[in-house]
Order: structure tokens, then sequence, then C-alpha cells
């Protein structure tokens, strides 16, 4: 049997009015899900909000998986194009990630606290509702920034000692935890995007960057003693001295 796409197939509208009336039933779901989460939403309180019948949503949408697909779909579109047109035109690893910083949290923050959860949540719960798309989604969302480490240690402003799935992660790691603190705290905080951007990036960039050749030899020295000193000590233990 043929596998069916990650992604529905959108449907192409008939007309302007159709094509209007899919952008006001994706607004409105977006709220909805926001609000309530994929499972207490209902294709009735879209149906609702918007003035029109249950029917008319499904004329559009084969349900609300498939329109909880599309919202989220939509969502990671809208943040990878936002990264992929202008990255090309920022010139140094450490500004393509400041800036890739500054877009995620803005971009998560900007529509307040509930879409942030939903986004955060359902690609968490790696259930079979949306295992596989989130997982298409976020190679796709995550590409940007494993191409600037790429090309950041291809140039030597990296180090370039670890895997690159493992820098990726201290990258979204931090960025994750700060976006969950602003849910936790909701009214009692108004995150400074920019600020937080510049210290997220100053941390990260210290933990990126090669180590430094000084301080590796250094380091190398004293390993080097420490050897011979146990070596010396174990000696004098098996001749009878002692420490």
């Amino acid at each position: 049997m043929e596998k069916s796409p990650a992604v529905p197939m959108r449907r192409p509208p008939a007309s302007a009015k159709s094509e209007q009336r899919i952008r006001d039933i994706l607004r409105v779901a977006r709220q909805v899900f926001s609000e309530a989460g994929f499972h207490a939403a209902t294709t009735t309180e879209i149906a609702q909000r918007l003035g029109v019948s249950e029917a008319t949503v499904f004329t559009y949408f084969g349900g609300k998986r498939e329109l909880c697909v599309r919202v989220i779909s939509d969502w990671y579109d809208e943040i990878i194009a936002r990264v992929e047109d202008h990255l090309p035109h920022i010139h140094g690893a450490r500004a393509q990630l400041h800036y890739l910083v500054h877009t995620h949290l803005r971009h998560l923050l900007a529509e307040g606290p509930g879409l942030c959860a939903f986004i955060l949540s359902e690609g968490r719960a790696r259930n079979d509702d949306f295992g596989e798309i989130y997982a298409d989604l976020q190679r796709r969302y995550t590409a940007p920034l494993m191409r600037i480490l790429a090309q950041g240690q291809a140039d030597g402003d990296i180090r370039q000692d670890m895997p690159l799935r493992l820098l990726r992660s201290a990258v979204y790691g931090p960025m994750e935890h700060v976006l969950w603190d602003a849910m936790r705290r909701g009214a009692e905080v108004n995150v400074d995007v920019a600020a937080t951007a510049d210290q997220l990036v100053g941390f990260l960039w210290q933990a990126l960057q090669p180590p430094r050749q000084d301080a590796l030899a250094l380091a190398q020295f004293r390993g080097e003693v420490q050897n011979a000193l146990h070596r010396l000590q174990s000696s004098e233990n098996s001749d009878g001295g002692t420490y």
C-alpha cells in the first residue's frame, strides 16, 4: 500500500471567497489550538467562533487532525521562510547564530504563550498524532543552524571536537528553557527578546568556540605532571615507601 504524505495536501480554493474562508478558518484554528491544545480543541468551537457551520470547516479540511497539521505546518513555514530569506545576507557564524536565536525567540513569543506552549508541547509529545510530521518539520527547521555550525567548523570558528547534533542541542536547549520559563510565569514577565538573545549568544559562543591552544597545552602539561606523580607514588609504595 502506498504511504500517504505526512502533511495533507492543501486543497486549491475554487475562488477568492474560498481562499479567504480557508485563511479565516486557519486564523481561528490557530487561536483555538493555542488556547486549548490539540485534544481539548474542537472543530465545533472553531466553527462557532467563525459564525459558520461545522460542515463548512469540513468542506476545506478532513477533520481536526488535518486542520491542526496545517496550523503547525504554516507556523513552521513562516519562521523557516523568515530565516532562509535573511540568513544568506548575514556574514559570520556568530552573527548568523545571533539572528537565528533572536528570530526563534521573537517568533515564538510574539503570538503569546498559548501558541508557544502548543508548538513546544505537541512537538515534545512524540505521539502518533504528529510524531512523523514534527520530525520532518524539525529537520527543515534546524537545517539552517546545522549549516551555520558546519560552516563555522570548516572556517575554524566553531570547535570540531563535538558532533553537530550535540552542538545543535546545546543551542536549542537553553532557548527552550527560556520559553518554558516565560510561559510558566505568564503575565508576570515581559521577556526582553533582544537582551535575552544577546545574553544567550554570548554564553553559547563561549562554549562553541575552539579551545585555546595555550589552554590545551597547559591542560596537557598538568596531565603529564599528574601522571608522573602518580607513577612516582606508585613506585614508592611498591618499594615500601609512604605518601
